[in-house]
């Protein structure tokens, strides 16, 4: 007799489940553990195991779609060979699950969280975020901080407001990737609930400062191959822009870590492998780590601070607040014309109009934004002119 197709897949996700307690390291994420804050039974999820489920549904997401045009680092660049916020996260996920393969991790996890971790990312980039986090500070609801955006967005604004309610070690994750700060190891958090994650947001909120530690060791390796992607590619990017020359990088980084982004990435990750296997830490080695800071540190100086990058901060600090400004009035006064009806609020559930604030709504609209849809929405005469 055969089996119905439901009893099918129901076995093979038996037998998933069954070689992931199996296969993988004691350490990593099991899909059974999955949890969600809406309970899904394993039907309505189908045949997919949770956290690939959650990887399906980010990658379907409107968000996702808009990474295709968010800044990394550099904007207003008309080169085509230049790092963009897609490949960005796209180079995460693959470091992250080579890393995650060899220490025998939950693959699907950390490709959820790398391919989610910046979709909270307002356009032009890290200084985009410091614009219309001056705005939210000053409208009375908080610093904008892109990880935070990122959970928004997933949780409450996709799907019209409803959220795709993704697997808290997902949402844990993208909420701790953190990639700018510095550290030689990580050690999981375990043990967190929803009541956690909604803590540890309102905690960030409050003093941005606060550090998170990821509740599982996926979350780890992805916060660590977050610096390991952006690293030697923006190095990369900068040198085909001419702001600096290969010789610059500091020599003693250069002799431990290499001087081309492939050497860079296969030294990190090796190392990082290397140092964490049978490990209760996701760890570099001290040398390695101590390298990779300076290297950090010189980007900051050469790079992100280079006066050629910011020479349009001060226009599109303007434009932030013009269109900060304008969404606010046209949502006050229901100008049912305006793009922040037509583009983003028709068809929205209404709990979540009714659980946010109206300065609360404009920045969801602005941090999803693209860099060229939200140029469109500026008078012309107010356009800044090509960096680079």
């Amino acid at each position: 007799m055969e089996k119905s197709e439901s009893g099918l897949f129901a076995e093979l996700c038996a037998q998933l489940d069954k070689r992931e307690k199996e296969t993988l390291s004691p350490r990593a994420a099991l899909t059974k553990d999955g949890l969600r804050r809406m309970p899904e039974k394993r039907a309505d999820e189908g045949y997919r195991q949770s956290f690939s489920l959650d990887v399906d549904r980010i990658l379907h997401s409107r968000a996702y779609t808009r990474y295709i045009d968010k800044t990394q680092v550099f904007y207003l660049i008309k080169n085509d060979h230049i790092t963009h916020r897609v490949l960005h996260v796209q180079l995460v996920s693959k470091i992250g699950r080579t890393i995650g393969r060899f220490l025998r991790l939950n693959e699907d996890l950390i490709e959820a969280i790398a391919l989610g971790h910046d979709i909270g990312h307002a356009p032009f980039g890290h200084e985009g975020e410091t614009f219309l986090s001056e705005l939210c500070q000053e409208y009375g609801i908080g610093p904008f901080l892109h990880n935070v955006q990122s959970v928004q967005f997933l949780d409450k604004v996709e799907r019209g407001g409803k959220g795709w309610n993704l697997c808290l070690q997902t949402l844990d994750g993208i909420l701790c990737h953190d990639g700018e700060i510095h550290n030689q190891y990580l050690h999981p958090v375990k043990k967190k609930g929803f009541q956690d994650l909604d803590a540890d947001i309102r905690a960030k909120i409050d003093n941005p400062t606060t550090p998170l530690i990821p509740m599982t060791a996926e979350g780890c390796v992805v916060r660590m191959a977050d610096t390991i992607s952006y690293i030697g590619r923006d190095i990369e990017d900068a040198i085909r822009l001419n702001l600096i020359e290969r010789n610059q990088i500091p020599p003693e980084c250069a002799e431990i870590l290499g001087s081309t982004n492939g050497s860079i990435v296969h030294t990190l990750v090796t190392d990082i492998i290397q140092n964490s296997a049978n490990q209760p830490e996701i760890t570099f080695s001290a040398s390695i780590s101590e390298a990779l800071k300076r290297l950090k540190q010189f980007n900051l100086d050469k790079i992100y601070l280079h006066k050629k990058v910011k020479q349009n901060s001060q226009v599109i600090r303007a434009l932030f607040r013009y269109l900060f400004e304008k969404f606010l009035e046209d949502f006050q006064k229901q100008k049912l014309d305006s793009a922040i009806f037509t583009s983003f609020l028709r068809g929205k559930d209404p709990a979540y109009l009714e659980g946010h604030q109206d300065a609360e709504i404009v920045r969801d609209f602005l941090a999803g934004m693209t860099d060229h849809y939200f140029l469109r929405q500026c008078p012309q005469d107010m356009q800044p002119k090509p960096a680079l």
